[in-house]
């Protein structure tokens, strides 16, 4: 029998191929035009307005209704405990490998949840802003493990969780720059009074197994729902290193890029280098920290070339929402 991992067969959810998967909306309407896909893209993932229509607009639809059906139980707990309680956001997360793509899945869904009826307010944040300061890292010698479990300071993204869902109507998250490859400092992000919140990051679905001092609560607590986006793991080397080689000739031109020093390798330099790092680090993180939370995800979302999604694979303990789309 096909697996996720070793211990959670494959059947423990209900697998749509793409065709399958695309026939769940009805809508034929174009919903983010050209230039809207454009800027959600990355440097080396493109989105085509039929990945958006086949594979995104169904899995915004099966969103909202849980996100509906999540208020509508607040309200009925309110009304039950005649007391009326603060309104917390709903909170998805995103998990899945460096380079797979699950920042542009976020950005893609950010867009189109803020065009659901309800027009609700939607923020994005991600987990790079939870790691430890380069500094912090370099003092305790996890430069080279920087995207492991132990580079996050995750008390702190706990207790962020907590507020969050403690409807708390002005949270602060710290912010991370790509470009100096650190924390930022005296930035923050803001979220305020919002209804979704996506919480984006190759760490979210993992559990704290080492440090007993912190509490036995996990990131995924705090989701309504959560989704892991998936591809072979060659295909994740090969977009990895071809992003390396795009930013060797763009962000790494730049002198306060932490990469500057890479801007003149050429191909073949810049594929050892990169694949090396892969080997060493990112691979190594991927089989041993990443992948194993797979399971947990109420959505997995599989690529084929091209970062296209060929399969969908939802939990069957949601399958009472499959129901809705059919009908």
């Amino acid at each position: 029998m096909a697996t996720l991992n070793k211990s959670v067969p494959l059947s423990a959810y209900t697998t749509f191929s793409r065709a399958e998967w695309s026939k769940l909306s009805h809508s034929t309407i174009e919903i983010l035009s050209a230039d809207e896909r454009e800027k959600l893209g990355s440097i080396n993932e493109t989105i085509s307005a039929d990945e958006v229509a086949d594979i995104y607009l169904p899995l915004s639809q099966l969103l909202y209704m849980h996100m509906t059906q999540s208020v509508q139980l607040h309200e009925n707990v309110s009304t039950f405990l005649q007391k009326k309680t603060k309104k917390v956001p709903f909170v998805i997360g995103v998990a899945g490998s460096v380079s797979v793509g699950k920042s542009t899945t976020a950005r893609l869904i950010q867009a189109l949840a803020s065009r659901w009826p309800n027009q609700p307010k939607v923020d994005l944040v991600t987990t790079d802003g939870f790691l430890y300061p380069n500094s912090i890292l370099e003092e305790r010698g996890l430069m080279k493990r920087k995207g492991f479990p132990e580079s996050y300071d995750i008390g702190k993204l706990i207790r962020f969780l907590y507020e969050l869902k403690s409807g708390c109507a002005y949270i602060e998250a710290p912010m991370y720059s790509h470009l100096t490859y650190d924390i930022l400092e005296d930035t923050v992000q803001k979220v305020i009074e919002p209804d979704v919140v996506i919480v984006e990051g190759i760490n979210v679905l993992q559990v704290n197994k080492k440090d007993r001092r912190i509490p036995q609560v996990f990131v995924s607590d705090f989701f309504d729902f959560s989704i892991y986006v998936d591809a072979e793991e060659e295909n994740i080397r090969s977009w990895y290193i071809e992003r390396f080689k795009l930013l060797r000739n763009t962000a790494f031109q730049q002198s306060e890029s932490f990469f500057h020093r890479y801007r003149h390798l050429n191909d073949a330099e810049a594929f050892a280098f990169a694949n090396d790092v892969w080997a060493t680090i990112n691979g190594i993180n991927l089989e041993k920290n990443i992948r194993p939370t797979r399971h947990r995800a109420d959505l997995i979302l599989k690529k084929g070339m091209e970062h296209r999604v060929e399969e969908v694979h939802l939990k069957k303990c949601r399958d009472e929402f499959i129901s809705t789309f059919f009908n």
